[in-house]
């Protein structure tokens, strides 16, 4: 059987064994999906001695994105971007393939789960670190009318924003600031948080007039039940709340198809991972 890994540090909180044998199971393909916890300075020898097994592909969260495009040999235009991949292909020839599904994963999560056209929208995206850079690019590809990065440090923002202006994107529609900024920035349509502050329970400085009248207030934090920015945005009266189950999953459908040429469908997986939002 063809073998599949993520790899992370930690990884015992990883949902993707169980999400891609579920693929697996659907699309009757014969392989095999584990967890593989790398040291942290060890993540090339863990890739290497992956590949020396059989292995056929991996996908890669937290700390080694980075890492993965530096291992690569072929890198995708969005994992460019990015400046990080999240998943990694061998194939027969010795090369290594990389690439990001993370934003095409949150984009389809949106627009096909969540039934949101973001075409001629206001969208707001918090925080100016990995995550937030590794989602940017699909967003803007989305067509948003404003596309506004908030960063506690609001240097961090404009650098994030002033790079992506430089590669010619999002020149007229992508903004930057500091969340202290958000006061004069108006109501947005949609809120995305991709900071790590509902990962410590933290609530963000966020004036409650960011949430438009039917807003969707989405945390890309997953399995946590009802965050602390998700209750800033009840309370804030955003109609609509989400967490990042649904881009979990279609991230790894896209990069099972990636590998596999078959794409599984996502809504039944989505309905055993979700937790409910109380």
């Amino acid at each position: 059987m063809d073998r599949y890994a993520v790899i992370g540090h930690p990884i015992g909180h990883s949902q993707s064994p169980r999400i891609h044998t579920l693929f697996a199971q659907a699309t009757g393909q014969a392989l095999t999906y584990t967890a593989i916890e790398a040291p942290l300075d060890g993540f090339a020898p863990t890739v290497d001695a992956f590949r020396a097994q059989g292995g056929r592909g991996v996908n890669v969260t937290v700390p080694f994105k980075l890492q993965a495009c530096a291992y690569a040999d072929v890198v995708s235009e969005r994992a460019r971007i990015a400046g990080a991949a999240n998943a990694l292909a061998f194939d027969t020839d010795g090369r290594c393939r990389a690439d990001n599904f993370d934003g095409v994963g949150l984009v389809r999560d949106l627009t096909h789960n969540l039934g949101v056209d973001l075409r001629a929208r206001r969208v707001l995206l918090l925080g100016a670190g990995g995550a937030a850079r590794g989602v940017l690019q699909p967003l803007l590809a989305a067509g948003p009318a404003l596309l506004w990065v908030a960063n506690r440090s609001a240097d961090k923002a404009h650098a994030l924003v002033q790079a992506f202006h430089a590669l010619g994107l999002g020149e007229r529609e992508l903004l930057g600031s500091g969340l202290d900024e958000l006061v004069r920035a108006g109501a947005f349509d949609v809120v995305i948080n991709a900071t790590a502050a509902s990962l410590d329970a933290q609530a963000l400085p966020l004036p409650p007039t960011v949430f438009a009248a039917g807003a969707l207030a989405y945390d890309m934090v997953y399995g946590k039940g009802l965050t602390p920015f998700l209750q800033q945005a009840r309370v804030g009266g955003a109609a609509r709340l989400a967490d990042g189950v649904g881009m979990l999953v279609e991230q790894a459908a896209d990069s099972f198809a990636w590998w596999r040429g078959v794409r599984p469908a996502t809504a039944d997986v989505i309905a055993q991972l979700r937790t409910p939002l109380i």
